[in-house]
């Protein structure tokens, strides 16, 4: 079995398990294949966080969700733009912001959130 996203105006609305066959007998529906383990353009191991050592299988980029972007050019899925500042990683199918997010080595319980309207990282 696999995994299917139903786009429309280039958002998955559905996702759902089931054979090709089945897919190919719906007659209408832009119907999308995922990969339950593909994540930030790597494939992982069924129900691990280990990267598979076939990165072949990594399909789309990500697995789609309700809401994700199916972009058929570059045959990705991603999460909408969080901010007008952040650009996609193509490969990935994930939002980077221009400056890179703080590390909380020193204090973990800090927590960093993006202003737009400064474009930083305020803690």
């Amino acid at each position: 079995m696999s995994h299917f996203a139903l786009i429309e105006n280039g958002v998955v609305i559905k996702v759902i398990v089931a054979e090709q066959e089945h897919i190919d007998t719906f007659e209408t529906g832009e119907w999308v294949q995922t990969s339950y383990n593909t994540k930030g353009g790597i494939h992982y191991e069924p129900n691990t966080i280990v990267a598979s050592s076939d990165q072949s299988l990594a399909l789309r980029a990500n697995f789609a969700g309700i809401g994700f972007i199916y972009d058929s050019e570059l045959d990705i899925f991603h999460l909408p733009q969080p901010y007008p500042s952040w650009t996609l990683d193509t490969q990935k199918g994930v939002w980077n912001p221009p400056i890179p997010k703080p590390s909380n080595v020193d204090n973990p319980l800090v927590e960093h959130l993006w202003d737009e309207s400064s474009k930083e990282w305020i803690a």
